[in-house]
């Protein structure tokens, strides 16, 4: 029920550099090593079909999620199934979506100088292509500009008439006369600059700067624009991180150890691993780094009773499952029954028989199950997600300062209900993957006032000792933001129940 945890089929691992200047590639030569006569006409304009399509796949999405309210990745992941585009196109795709989408407040604040009625007045379609083109014009060094601004025109016209057209292009070679942008005001605040440059909603932005201060809230922002990486969990029931790693590797792939988790492989450029062999064989599950550690603070052991209360997609289930040698009993709840399907696939998949599935609401459990009749809790709280802006970045656009508060108070009854089933000695893990300490530290120190048989465990561990010097103390937890690891921004409590 977690807005984060596993990778998922989300944002593309391409990275968009900045550039100095809006015109900055407006004189970009043609890449080296293009063929020369027949054969190259043919090339360069399949090439140019290719990159077009791209663009106006890319299109329809962005004006269907802004439109229908469509979740990005979703729709992205099924008009990419339906396409037949190319992997390199695939990527041109996934790249000007999701980047289009995380800077889309800078963007428009750069148009809304250059489209004299308001872009807010502009057709969804027409508002949407000079997003993406100004996007590919500002952010993305390995397009040239006056490519980008060819491309847009002749959508337009394909797709309007010649007035939107004219008005297309026009907007566009002003943007690429103007320079260096966005150009801000002197008379706006810290925080307002922040927003707009980093292209965050500004109560966001104050948020964050009153919970962490000026600076790391920028880092925050700034952290949430870029590509996640793509980690994986290393199923260690099957095979140890040394030798998948070394088949990574010898397969040609650019593989690292995780820093952040024993158990984790970061891959740069890899694809989507979901389609690997060693994913179907079991050997691994696709998982952010953050996201792994979870598991690990559970501490479960083989033989032990553990409970996960909102599993699904079922990611710290099966790691628990791994973690245990598949030896001992794990009930892995979601309120969905076509959730719970997922997370015993995932188990099916990896060769896990210590777990089994249900499908309730978790604060009922307590009324179903015997009390007191777990070694280790897991509560992978429901929460507001923006620990995962950089995975799903139409979150910052969906969410509201109220949600934060709503889904806090569901979190504090969740934990108080759930506690009556751990055992006396026993350990319960509260996590989320967000940063908002109203939905964090703030939960967990008022279940501790309220609770005084429960009592926090210390993070001397292995856990604490590789995060220490970098991720945050947060009450009686541990708080990761994005730009610690470049991984998902994630809080984790441990709490025991004395004897």
């Amino acid at each position: 029920m977690s807005a984060g945890g596993n990778n998922g089929p989300g944002r593309s691992a391409h990275r968009p550099h900045n550039k100095s200047g809006a015109a900055k590639a407006a004189g970009s030569t043609t890449p080296a090593g293009t063929k020369s006569g027949a054969e190259g006409k043919n090339i360069r304009k399949s090439s140019k079909q290719a990159a077009g399509s791209a663009r106006e796949l890319a299109l329809d999405v962005l004006v269907r999620v802004e439109q229908e309210g469509a979740y990005s990745n979703l729709l992205l992941n099924s008009s990419l199934q339906k396409s037949a585009l190319s992997r390199e196109d695939s990527g041109l795709v996934t790249e000007l979506v999701y980047g289009t989408i995380s800077r889309m407040l800078t963007l428009d604040h750069v148009l809304g100088d250059f489209v004299s009625k308001g872009i807010t007045k502009l057709q969804p379609w027409v508002r949407n292509l000079l997003r993406l083109s100004l996007y590919q014009i500002m952010y993305l060094d390995r397009i040239p500009s006056h490519a980008a601004v060819n491309e847009a025109v002749n959508i337009a016209k394909k797709r309007g008439h010649q007035g939107i057209s004219g008005m297309v292009n026009g907007v566009l070679r002003s943007v690429l006369r103007a320079g260096d942008l966005p150009v801000l005001s002197k008379n706006i605040s810290e925080t307002e600059r922040i927003s707009i440059l980093h292209s965050h909603p500004l109560w966001m932005v104050e948020r964050w700067s009153a919970e962490y201060g000026i600076e790391t809230a920028e880092a925050m922002c700034a952290a949430n624009n870029e590509p996640p990486a793509v980690s994986v969990r290393v199923n260690t029931t099957m095979i140890s991180r040394d030798s998948l790693l070394a088949k990574m590797q010898e397969s040609g792939l650019d593989a690292a150890a995780s820093k952040v988790s024993p158990y984790g492989i970061v891959v740069k450029g890899g694809g989507n691993l979901a389609l690997s062999a060693w994913y179907k064989d079991g050997y691994l599950s696709v998982q952010d780094e953050s996201s792994m550690l979870v598991a690990e603070a559970v501490e479960p052991e083989p033989g032990m009773r553990v409970l996960d209360c909102c599993a699904a997609p079922g990611g710290k289930s099966a790691h628990m499952g791994e973690l245990m040698k598949d030896e001992g009993y794990i009930y892995a709840n979601d309120l969905h029954a076509h959730k719970a399907k997922l997370i015993s696939d995932q188990a099916e998949r990896l060769g896990l028989d210590c777990i089994t599935t249900g499908s309730s609401d978790a604060l009922e459990l307590a009324a179903a199950l015997p009390p007191e009749s777990f070694d280790r809790i897991l509560l992978d709280a429901p929460c507001s997600g923006l620990g995962v802006i950089r995975r799903k970045p139409d979150l910052k656009w969906r969410k509201q300062p109220d949600d934060v508060a709503s889904v806090s108070a569901l979190q504090g009854e969740l934990l108080q209900s759930v506690s009556r089933l751990l055992k006396p000695g026993g350990v319960l893990v509260y996590s989320t993957c967000t940063t908002e300490q109203a939905e964090n530290s703030g939960i967990v120190a008022e279940f501790l006032e309220r609770n005084p048989d429960f009592v926090p465990v210390s993070f001397e561990t292995p856990v604490w000792e590789r995060l220490g010097g970098t991720a945050l103390a947060a009450g009686q937890g541990i708080q990761l933001l994005p730009q610690h690891f470049g991984s998902d921004g994630f809080y984790i409590a441990r709490l025991r129940r004395l004897l």
